[in-house]
Order: structure tokens, then sequence, then C-alpha cells
């Protein structure tokens, strides 16, 4: 449970440090989101969990 708290944290940090840092960048990406096909962003978002599924396995294994 406890790294599952701790790589919530670091989630919050990141999302925070977009906030803080890049607020424009993200406006825009919010913009031309919708237009983006669903396939598309169902892709991204599998390659995503892929990639945190692996590197979690490195760095643990």
């Amino acid at each position: 449970m406890s790294d599952f708290l701790i790589g919530f944290g670091f989630f919050l940090i990141i999302e925070g440090l977009v906030y803080a840092l890049a607020p424009l960048v993200l406006v825009e990406l919010a913009k031309r989101l919708p237009y983006v096909p669903e396939d598309q962003l169902r892709l991204a978002g599998l390659v995503s969990v892929a990639a945190g599924v692996g590197l979690v396995w490195l760095v643990r294994g």
C-alpha cells in the first residue's frame, strides 16, 4: 500500500508541475483533445500503461 501511495504522490507532483510551469500548453492541449480520434487516445493510453508497468517491473525486479 505504501508503494501505491508513493506512486500517487509522484503523480500529483508531476501534474502540479505541469499546471504550475506550463498552463498555456495544457490549455492548448485541452482545446485540441476533442479532435483526436477515440482509437488514437485509447492506443496512447494503452501504450502509457504498458510503459508504466514495464518501468515498474524493471525497477522492482
